[in-house]
C-alpha cells in the first residue's frame, strides 16, 4: 500500500490535525512536570507536594476522557475537540493573567491540564473513523504519534523557564496551541458516518464482566507507569542526580520519545507472539528495569539506561494492551477504549503520587519505584492466570502468531 493511495482512502487534513492536536495537547498535560523544579523553588513545596502537583492533571485527565468519550458520541468529535481547545487555551491565559502564587492555585490548573489529556478521547476517533477497517490501524498510529508530544514539553519547558519565568511559559503554551486551533477549525471535518451514542446501561454492563476490569488494571501498570514517570522524571533527576532543570529535561525527553515510538512495536509484537505473551514479556521486564532504577547510580548517566528502558517496556505494553482489547471485546470495544483509558490516567496519578510521598516520607525515592515494579509481577502473574482460562474460551488471545486487528482502539 502506498502512501499516496492510504492518504486517499481517508481524509488527510483531518489526520494531520488531529495528531497536531494529539501532539501539542499532551504536550500541555504533562507541562507542570519539566516546570516542577521552578515551581517547587518558587513556591517552597516539599517533595509530597511536587508529587501531587504532578500527579493531579493525570487523574483529571483520566476522568476526563470518559466526559469526551461521551461528548465525542453526542455531538461529534469535531464539535468536541473545539470544545476541549478552547477551554484549554482560556484556562492556560486565565492562569498567566492572574498569576499562580501558591500549592492551591497550581492544583486549580489540573481540570485545564486534563482537558488536553482528554484529547484522547477525540482525536483517536475522529483520525480513524475517516478510514475504512483495512487501514485504520495506520490512521491511529499516525495520530497515536501524539503522545511525543510529552517529550516536547520535557525538551524546551525547563530552557524557556530559565529564560521567561515558569509562569510565562503556562502563557507562552497558549501560541502554538492557537496556531493548532486555527488549523483544527480550517481542516477539520467530521467523519462521514457516526456510530451510535453508548449509553451508561452499555458502560455498566461491560463494567460487570471481569475481563474488562483486567484490561483496565493492565492498562493502569502500564499507561500509568508511562504517564506518572512522564510528569515526574525531571523533578526526580534534579533531586537525586542535582541535574539542572534543562539537563534533566533532556533526560525525561529522550525517555518519553523512546517509550512512544516503541508503542507501535508493542502492537506488532502482540500481533505476532500473542497479547498475553507479549505482556507477560513486558511486565516483566518493566519490574526488572524499575527495580534496578529504584537505586542511586554513580552516575546519572547510568541511571538512565534502566529509565529508559523502562519506558521502551511500558510503552510497548500499551500498544500490546489495545491489541488484547478489540478480540475481546469486539462488540463493546468503543465503552472499553473509554473505561481502559481512564484507567490508564489513574495509574498514572498512583505512581507520580507515590514517588513524592516515598520521598517525603523516607528520604528516597526507591519504595515508590519498588512498589510499582510490585504492581508490575503482579500483572504479571494475573496473566498467567488468565492465559490458562482463555486458552480454551479465547484461544486467540491466549495462543501465540494472531492475525492483526484493526480496530479504533489499537493506537
Amino acid at each position: 500500500m502506498s502512501l499516496r493511495s492510504f492518504l486517499k482512502s481517508g481524509h488527510a487534513p483531518t489526520l494531520f490535525s488531529a495528531f497536531l492536536y494529539f501532539d501539542l495537547s499532551f504536550m500541555v498535560w504533562v507541562l507542570l512536570g519539566p516546570l516542577g523544579v521552578a515551581i517547587a523553588a518558587s513556591l517552597h513545596l516539599n517533595p509530597a507536594q511536587k508529587g501531587l502537583m504532578v500527579a493531579t492533571p493525570l487523574l483529571a485527565g483520566a476522568a476526563l476522557r470518559l466526559v469526551f468519550g461521551v461528548l465525542v458520541d453526542h455531538i461529534g468529535p469535531r464539535r468536541a475537540g473545539i470544545i476541549g481547545q478552547i477551554l484549554v487555551i482560556a484556562g492556560l491565559s486565565l492562569a498567566w493573567l492572574l498569576g499562580v502564587r501558591d500549592l492551591n492555585q497550581v492544583l486549580m490548573l489540573a481540570p485545564v491540564l486534563g482537558v488536553a489529556g482528554a484529547s484522547f478521547a477525540v482525536a483517536l476517533p475522529l483520525a480513524s473513523r475517516w478510514y475504512p477497517k483495512e487501514r485504520q490501524g495506520l490512521a491511529l498510529g499516525i495520530a497515536g504519534l501524539g503522545n511525543c508530544g510529552t517529550a516536547l514539553s520535557a525538551l524546551f519547558a525547563g530552557s524557556l523557564a530559565k529564560a521567561f519565568g515558569w509562569i510565562n511559559v503556562v502563557g507562552l503554551t497558549v501560541l502554538p496551541l492557537a496556531v493548532a486551533f486555527v488549523v483544527y477549525l480550517v481542516l477539520v471535518r467530521d467523519p462521514p458516518q457516526r456510530p451510535p451514542a453508548r449509553t451508561l446501561a452499555q458502560y455498566v454492563g461491560v463494567l460487570r464482566q471481569p475481563d474488562c476490569w483486567c484490561l483496565m488494571a493492565l492498562y493502569g501498570v502500564t499507561f500509568g507507569g508511562f504517564s506518572g514517570l512522564a510528569s515526574s522524571l525531571t523533578i526526580y533527576c534534579n533531586a537525586e542526580y542535582h541535574l539542572g532543570p534543562v539537563i534533566a529535561g533532556a533526560f525525561t525527553a529522550a525517555c518519553m520519545f523512546a517509550g512512544s515510538l516503541v508503542r507501535p512495536l508493542g502492537g506488532a509484537l502482540a500481533d505476532r507472539f500473542g497479547g498475553v505473551n507479549t505482556l507477560v514479556g513486558v511486565y516483566g521486564l518493566a519490574a526488572v528495569v524499575l527495580g534496578l532504577a529504584s537505586f542511586h547510580h554513580a552516575s546519572p548517566v547510568l541511571a538512565l539506561a534502566p529509565l529508559l528502558a523502562a519506558m521502551m517496556a511500558l510503552g510497548a505494553g500499551n500498544g500490546a494492551v489495545f491489541q488484547l482489547a478489540p478480540q475481546r471485546f469486539g462488540s463493546e470495544i468503543g465503552v472499553v477504549t473509554g473505561l481502559v483509558g481512564a484507567t490508564g490516567g489513574l495509574g498514572g496519578f498512583c505512581l507520580a503520587s507515590t514517588l513524592g510521598v516515598a520521598k517525603q516520607l523516607t528520604g528516597a525515592y526507591q519504595p515508590g519505584f519498588l512498589g510499582f515494579a510490585a504492581l508490575a509481577i503482579c500483572a504479571q502473574a494475573a496473566l498467567l492466570i488468565l492465559k490458562g482460562r482463555w486458552r480454551f474460551a479465547l484461544p486467540s488471545l491466549a495462543g501465540a502468531s494472531v492475525p492483526a486487528t484493526v480496530q479504533e482502539s489499537r493506537a
